[in-house]
């Protein structure tokens, strides 16, 4: 049955689609800053390009366009705290401990650790499209922090490989 679109419909069909969980970090005069952020997919393997979208209004995303670079942090299922703290309109970077790749900030006892510089952006609606290109990564052993129709989950088993 066709219901009329409004924001919330939209919203409770893309919370349909389970996502991993990142912290975007970036670092400009010596100050880190960062975001919680679900929309992150890569893009090519040759280049190596990954994509992030940010809110418009994002001081985080002013802060890497001002830099041209930013990490992309993989948060594991302990670090619920992490999204939460950086989900937040009131986030400081200044509680977290984060250690460095290549002199970028990333937080530690993720899954991955993602370097990239700004390859290209693309301002759509409420959004702004970073396309990053991949310069150095790290990664690790665990099990990802999923979020699904606005909670967090975690694997209970592993399916076949694709």
């Amino acid at each position: 049955m066709y219901e009329s679109m409004d924001e919330r419909l939209f919203r409770d069909a893309m919370g349909k689609f389970a996502t991993g969980v990142t912290v975007v970090v970036t670092e400009l005069n010596g100050e880190i800053f960062a975001a919680t952020v679900n929309a992150f997919m890569s893009v090519s393997l040759n280049p190596m390009l990954i994509l992030i979208s940010l809110n418009k209004t994002s001081q985080t995303l002013n802060k890497i366009k001002q830099r041209g670079l930013f990490t992309v942090n993989v948060l594991n299922k302990d670090q619920i705290n992490i999204s939460n703290h950086f989900a937040s309109k009131k986030k400081s970077t200044k509680e977290i401990e984060f250690d460095f790749l290549d002199g970028m900030p990333v937080i530690p006892n993720t899954l991955a650790q993602i370097i990239c510089t700004v390859s290209s952006e693309y301002e759509e609606g409420d959004h702004v499209l970073i396309v990053g290109k991949v310069t150095n990564l790290q990664i690790f052993e665990g099990e990802p922090l999923i979020f699904l129709e606005g909670g967090y989950r975690t694997l209970k088993e592993k399916p076949g490989q694709a």
